[in-house]
């Protein structure tokens, strides 16, 4: 029994030094340990033995079985070593190469713009207010002093859900929710998306964000209106930057002017991009009605008020000399690298 054991043991030697895969391993050790393995036989073969010989080759046995568990765990040890320096070789990482350049994101030129009309009205006192998105008639038209009959309440130029709810088209109507909740004096403004039925083009969206501003107290004047609103135009596009005032409509503001600002390629002296007239329209504003304040119930003989509103994309596009809407919404990263 002690030489079978033995020559068994030198048998496994062999055969474990010409094995170079797991699967080979594992095989192996089912020959030699399974149910049915050799090992295993031997084991079972002990109640034949003599009282005496049966704790020696006992022994014997259960040593073998250890010392071949062992051998296969360091085997497998050493191939597994062995395949990953074969890996490591195969994938291995030249520090000699220059690294990838991995794409950093930004802030889009849009959220840009807004946070630097943010800055510029906060300096100014102004408090930022929000408004839902979703809108009723009444705060979109009706409450601006916009009647029944005017173009913009179509259906053609509004995106309506029903007769009563509509995506807003201005972000008007949070000032008159503002008022609604609060007495003069007040000093907001409301940056947000606005929807309407404009059929896209190099300077038309369906959907576009604004800029609102209202600003009621005691005795403020279209004067402060004017300040404000230069103001802002030199913070944002320059102390040379000049300013111009032109009559204009608008329901919920009178008087209501179209406001200018000297064409930023030109310098005011006429090109293709201001029609060679040197200026470009960049926001409405005005007085606001005292129809509004009623609205609101507002006592329009001890209150005055002013409004502007402007498109942030239109702000974005003169700032940065961009000539196509269509770009901010793209996502196309040639162009927003840029910024």
């Amino acid at each position: 029994m002690e030489r079978e054991v033995s020559r068994i043991k030198e048998e496994f030697v062999v055969k474990l030094s010409m094995i170079n895969n797991r699967e080979d391993i594992e095989k192996l050790k089912i020959e030699y340990l399974g149910r049915k393995g050799k090992i295993t036989l031997l084991l079972r073969k002990l109640g034949t033995l003599s009282l005496e010989e049966r704790p020696k080759i006992g022994q014997l046995l259960n040593q073998t079985k250890r010392e071949i568990e062992e051998r296969l765990e360091s085997r497998i040890e050493e191939i597994e070593k062995t395949e990953r320096d074969k890996r490591l070789k195969e994938e291995g990482i030249d520090i000699t190469l220059p690294g990838k350049r991995l794409d950093r994101g930004d802030l889009h030129p849009l959220s840009l713009v807004l946070r630097q009309v943010e800055e510029i009205f906060f300096s100014l006192g102004f408090k930022l207010e929000e408004g839902p998105e979703v809108e009723l008639d009444y705060y979109n038209f009706e409450a601006l002093n916009i009647p029944k009959d005017h173009p913009a309440r179509d259906d053609q130029d509004s995106f309506y859900i029903n007769k009563e709810i509509l995506l807003r088209t201005h972000t008007s109507p949070v000032e008159i929710r503002v008022m609604e909740k609060q007495q003069p004096p007040i000093r907001m403004i409301a940056l947000g998306k606005c929807y309407r039925r404009d059929a896209t083009d190099s300077t038309h969206s369906p959907m576009f964000h604004q800029i609102e501003g209202l600003a009621v107290d005691e005795n403020i004047t279209f004067g402060d209106l004017k300040g404000v609103l230069t103001f802002f135009v030199q913070r944002m596009f320059g102390e040379e930057r000049k300013v111009r005032f032109r009559p204009g409509y608008f329901p919920f503001t009178e008087p209501s002017a179209e406001v200018d600002v000297s064409c930023l390629l030109c310098q005011g002296k006429g090109c293709k991009a201001c029609g060679y007239s040197g200026w470009l329209e960049i926001m409405g504003a005005g007085m606001t009605d005292p129809a509004v304040f009623k609205m609101v119930g507002y006592d329009a003989e001890k209150y005055t008020g002013f409004a502007f509103g402007m498109g942030a994309e239109r702000i974005a596009m003169l700032r940065y000399g961009i000539d196509d809407i269509r770009l901010f919404f793209e996502n196309d990263l040639r162009f927003l690298k840029q910024f």
